[in-house]
């Protein structure tokens, strides 16, 4: 199976056997890698709880699609499994930012909005150009399904965390930066429900999984 054109038709679904899906896959990895360092960076000189949550969701992004491309090729169960071990990793990330969010609430201090900004521009193009990456294979098995996911989070995001710098700059206050935290965290455990239903109803249904 080439590319996800070959299947997005028909019943099968695309399972990321595809050099060319694999060759993107790793380059994505590398964005996320590097903006996950620049985000923690810059989220804690900026003061930026969204920033450092967005920050979560690059690194979460690095070490999944780790996990999807180790099991590109495996039994369709394992990819489920796998599919299914990364929407548990989203939940619990989602929750983490709720609880990191909450406890921001009562610490005193603005973010600093033009850092945010320009963080936040830097980390827009970075996921702009995953998406362009991977739009190609958005559709497929839960293991593919849950990295344009994944993707279309951090894109997503990177706008909010753009407002949410804009709103703290005209307001001088932080609970844009905290409601726009919270949203993400909601957007991640959304996800999170979308993967663990697909790889759990493909774990129900292994013969037509293996079909392909």
């Amino acid at each position: 199976m080439a590319s996800c054109g070959s299947c997005c038709g028909s019943d099968v679904k695309f399972e990321g056997l595809s050099p060319d899906y694999k060759r993107r896959l790793w380059a994505v990895i590398g964005i996320n890698a590097g903006m996950f360092l620049v985000e923690t960076g810059g989220g804690h000189l900026a003061g930026s709880n969204a920033l450092q949550a967005d920050a979560l969701d690059f690194l979460g992004d690095a070490l999944t699609y780790g996990i999807t491309l180790a099991a590109i090729g495996a039994a369709a169960a394992t990819r489920a499994k796998a599919a299914l071990f990364k929407g548990f990793t989203l939940f619990l990330m989602g929750v983490w930012v709720f609880g990191s969010t909450a406890y921001h609430v009562l610490v005193l201090g603005i973010p600093r909005a033009e850092l945010m900004g320009a963080i936040g521009f830097l980390a827009l193009a970075a996921n702009v150009t995953s998406l362009l990456l991977l739009i190609r294979y958005k559709d497929g098995d839960a293991n593919v399904r849950s990295v344009w996911l994944c993707s279309r989070n951090d894109a997503i995001g990177n706008v909010a965390v753009m407002i949410a710098a804009a709103a703290v700059w005209l307001t001088t206050s932080k609970w844009p930066d905290l409601i726009v935290a919270a949203i993400m965290a909601g957007l991640f455990l959304w996800s999170a429900f979308q993967i663990l239903r697909q790889s759990l109803a493909e774990l129900r249904e292994p013969v037509s999984l293996s079909a392909g």
